[in-house]
């Protein structure tokens, strides 16, 4: 597959651009019923992420392209298959190639 399903893509889902630490990604969110949240991003261009905190844990997988995440200062390189937890409270940031989809899940609520 080279894209989310378009079910996966409804537009009440979309995350606002300005809720985005990623300048320029297609990106959607889906909130449990404990407030915890799923997201799924899409990069078009390679791409930069704001160095940034969340005050819950975080998982994320790579899906297809390349990830760098820095955290704490340790850069950490995400291929197809490769996953990562990100402690609440850590800093990071990182960045993208064209063409990366990457899936997260949040232990809070990260969207509106």
């Amino acid at each position: 597959m080279n894209d989310f399903p378009e079910f996966m893509k409804s537009m009440a889902n979309r995350i606002d651009p300005s809720q985005q630490n990623t300048r320029d990604i297609e990106g959607y969110y889906y909130t449990a019923r404990d407030g915890s949240q799923m997201a799924f991003w899409t990069c078009h261009a390679d791409r930069v992420s704001a160095a940034h905190r969340h005050d819950f844990d975080e998982y994320m997988v790579c899906v297809s392209g390349q990830y760098t995440v820095i955290m704490d200062g340790e850069e950490i390189v995400l291929n197809p298959g490769d996953e990562l937890c990100i402690p609440k409270g850590t800093l990071q940031g990182g960045s993208c190639i064209a063409g990366t989809r990457t899936i997260h899940a949040f232990g809070g609520k990260r969207g509106q």
